[in-house]
């Protein structure tokens, strides 16, 4: 009687599968972790070295210097990530940005991330960082090095960020001020990037980060292993000039960007309808001279 080989060769096919797919997990884990930790020991390392070369250089020797590090650290970081093949990113959209100078770029922020997205590609950007982050021991040295703006009172955030746009530098700013709530295209924005771009005339662009994963975005834990891979994709919206009153402005943009992300209900107001919505960019361009 000839031995039923078909019995023995499925048992055999489903242990192995089964053994590649927990050791793919454990692959995914210690990439994902280990790759954190290298993210770390990067900003730990430049924000010591930073530390030190602040009072040597001078200052704007060191801005160059420390935002030009901060990007590449940024990119290596990422380049590490993508090779593993648990990240996959497409932000060539933001090397047509380089060359501008005096610019506001104000992009969406569904995620913890979106900073390394963004800077990771512009070699000339100043940020606004919390109070707490600015004196952080990990990244303190590296953003004060760079001059990045410390957060601390709205009178005095406004005139450094000013002051930056206009001695040529790229602002980031994320309009909403923290992350995306879930399930939101965005959040209701804040004024202050608005009044900073109309004091010191600068433009403001547009940005539009999107990602297929909730992963370290608002009320995610670090810890909830997200589904792989991780998707990332900068493009560019409009450029606008603030004019007239600033919050009509700050209100007209936030309408714009949930018509280019997905099409919302939070931040409007009871009242407001699907038409309206629609209408946002077209009240934009009315209110703003676009560039």
């Amino acid at each position: 009687m000839r031995p039923d080989s078909t019995a023995s060769y499925f048992p055999v096919g489903r242990g192995l599968n089964k053994l590649l797919a927990g050791l793919k997990i454990v692959y995914e884990y210690l990439v994902l972790y280990g790759g954190l930790v290298l993210f770390g020991l990067i900003c730990f390392s430049w924000s010591l070295i930073a530390g030190i070369l602040r009072p040597l250089l001078p200052q704007r020797i060191g801005i160059r210097i420390g935002q030009w590090t901060i990007m590449a650290g940024f990119r290596a970081f990422l380049l590490v990530m993508k090779a593993s093949g648990i990240v996959h990113l497409d932000l060539g959209a933001l090397d047509s940005l380089r060359a501008d100078r005096s610019l506001i770029i104000a992009p969406n922020h569904p995620t913890l991330v979106d900073v390394v997205l963004i800077v990771s590609r512009l070699p000339n950007i100043a940020c606004i960082m919390k109070a707490e982050i600015w004196d952080n021991i990990f990244l303190g040295g590296g953003a004060r090095l760079a001059g990045y703006i410390r957060n601390d009172s709205p009178r005095n955030m406004i005139r450094l960020a000013s002051a930056a746009t206009q001695s040529a530098s790229q602002l980031l700013v994320f309009p909403e001020g923290t992350r995306t709530l879930p399930h939101e295209p965005v959040s209701r924005f804040k004024g202050g990037f608005a009044l900073i771009a109309k004091t010191a005339g600068v433009p403001v662009q547009a940005v539009f980060l999107e990602t297929n994963s909730g992963f370290l975005g608002k009320g995610c834990s670090l810890f909830r292993k997200p589904e792989f891979p991780l998707i990332y994709r900068a493009r560019l919206g409009r450029r606008f000039e603030v004019e007239g009153e600033v919050k009509a402005f700050v209100t007209d943009l936030e309408g714009y960007y949930r018509q280019a992300l997905g099409t919302g209900t939070a931040g409007h107001g009871e009242g407001s309808s699907s038409a309206h919505r629609a209408a946002a960019p077209r009240m934009l361009t009315a209110r703003t001279r676009l560039r």
